[in-house]
Order: C-alpha cells, then structure tokens, then sequence
C-alpha cells in the first residue's frame, strides 16, 4: 500500500479507501451477513487499507466498528457522515449532535476521525455555515470528532458550486466529491482549492456503472454524441475508451478509471466499493499501479474533459442520502 499526508490534517492515510455504501454496502445488499461484512473490512486493512468510508445513511457504521475493534482502533482511520434532511427539513445543530451521538455508539468508540455533511446541496450552504458549523466545531473541541469534513452531492451538483463556495472558507478539512474519466471539472473548480486550503481529498464516483456494466458506456457515448457533446465519430465506436487498454497503458477499462483518478494532481483517497475480497484486491491492485501513460492521459482530457454529470448515477442496491 501507498500512503501521503492528508491535507493539514495531520493524518497519513492509504491512496485506497474502502467506501462502505454504493451498491453492495460491504455485501449486505447481495445477502452478505454482518459477520462477512466485518471480515470484508478486515481482509482490506490486511491489504494495508487504512481508511474506511461509513454513513448514517449507508447502515453500515455497525459492521465498520465491530471491524474497527478487532483490529484495533488507533489503527484506523474512520470516516462517516450526517444526513442533512429529517422529516424534509434541514437538520438543526442539536439535530446533529443527536446524530453524532449515535453514529458513536454505532461505531463503539468515543471519536470519529472524519465526519463529514452528507451530500450538502448549494441551498444548503447559508444553513450549513450559520447552525451547523459552530456545532461541528464544538463536537472537534470536545474531542468527539478529529477533522471536520463534508461530501458533494455529485449528482445534483455538476459544477460543484457548494464545494468552490464553501472551501475558501477555510473551515473544512477534508472533502468527497466526484471525479472521473467523464467527469473532469473538479481539476479546474475543486483540487486548486483543496490544494490551497490545505484539505484532504477523498474520491468518488471514480468507477460507476458506466465504466464497469457492459453496453453503459457505449450507450452514454451515443446520447452524448446525439446532444453534440461528443463527436460523431464515436457515436459507432464498440470501445470508445477502449485506446486506453494497451500493453504499456491499463489492463482494463477499470484498471484505467481507479489509475486515471489516483494519480490526479491533488487526490489523496481514491474510495471504492465491493462485496468480495477478490474483487477488493483487484480494486487495490490498480489504485496502486503507475499513472497512465501522459499520452492517454492527455488524450482523455481532449476529448472527455469538457463533459460534467457523466458516471454520477446513485446507488441501484444502497439506499441513497436523502438531498
């Protein structure tokens, strides 16, 4: 495993995370018990994984502190997250404590290295930054919560307007949000700010059904050729990433998606998802090869990288946070 400073956080975390939602959540959406979600955790930190990605939302804050325990807890690095809606209202700051409250008894320990918003909209901002950042920053001094964090919601938020709102700010240590081989504009609107405020970077939607489900990409290819998106010559093409696969550049088109946004200037965890400890390591195996080539890379960019909104598609199986 690889691992690099996270920000001014202070943290040293491994270039793979393990996201414990999507559309598996460690297996209990294909009928995986507990026990085998536990020991799914396990087998990553095994494979040198150090953080782990849970949710209010995902369910799966039970199985990442069990996991977590019989490892060791000071051996961990665990992130989770608040929903920021109850009954369709924005959640108030004893709302959150509430929530913090329980995640920690979920998680069996008596503090949460990341606790991020969940899926914060751009209306979202003023009510964030008036009732709930005073409260974050009371649980941090209160030791309950080390860092201070919060997600994009990628699919309802393509220029990633909360994200260039919210981190001059100052205030966030640590941020989740899309990037992609279809989904560029983070290396203009977001990394730039993440690397001058000193904030950790945690990826997602780095492969999604569109890179990894057979026909998604060459279907989304043709939409976005018929909307003059894209040029008409790929419109026919059977493998429209398919220059990407060669013997000095990927093995496979998601050996390119996890390899495209690892080496991104600025990313410091790529996050993905599984349900079996095979598909873990083949996950691992790739966030851990060179960059591509510079001039599939290049290459990428000139052709894919004015798009926004491709490969953000929410979970088929999870239930998804609420917005």
């Amino acid at each position: 495993m690889q691992y690099v400073p996270f920000g001014r956080t202070g943290l040293t975390v491994s270039v793979a995370g393990l996201g414990c939602g999507g559309n598996s959540i460690l297996g209990l959406a294909k009928g995986k018990s507990e026990a085998e979600a536990v020991q799914l955790v396990r087998a990553a930190f095994d494979q040198g994984v150090t953080l782990f990605d849970t949710a209010e939302a995902y369910g799966t804050e039970g199985v990442v502190g069990e996991a977590a325990k019989q490892i060791g807890r000071d051996k961990v690095i665990v992130a989770s997250k608040a929903r920021m809606r109850e009954d369709g209202e924005f959640i108030t700051a004893a709302q959150l404590e509430a929530k913090l409250d329980a995640s920690l008894a979920k998680l069996q320990t008596d503090y949460i290295d990341i606790y991020q918003l969940h899926a914060v909209t751009p209306a979202m901002v003023e009510h964030v930054e008036e009732e709930l950042v005073p409260a974050l920053q009371a649980a941090k001094a209160a030791g309950k919560i080390r860092h201070i964090g919060l997600t994009e919601t990628s699919p309802h938020d393509h220029d990633q307007l909360t994200l260039q709102r919210v981190l001059p700010t100052g205030v966030w240590e640590s941020a989740m949000f899309a990037f992609n081989l279809m989904h560029q504009g983070a290396r203009q609107d977001v990394f730039p700010l993440t690397e001058k405020h000193g904030v950790g970077t945690l990826l997602m939607f780095v492969v999604r059904n569109v890179f990894s489900q057979p026909g998604v990409l060459q279907q989304t290819v043709k939409e976005l050729v018929a909307a003059g998106q894209l040029p008409e010559k790929l419109a026919d093409d059977p493998e429209p990433l398919g220059f990407l696969i060669h013997e000095s550049g990927a093995a496979s088109l998601l050996d390119a998606a996890y390899r495209y946004g690892r080496h991104e200037p600025g990313a410091h965890v790529t996050l993905f998802g599984t349900s079996e400890i095979a598909h873990l390591e083949a996950n691992i195996a790739s966030i851990l090869r060179p960059p591509l080539p510079a001039a599939d890379r290049k290459r990428v960019a000139k052709i894919f990288g004015h798009l926004k909104g491709v490969g953000l598609d929410l979970p088929t199986r999870a239930k998804a946070p609420k917005h």
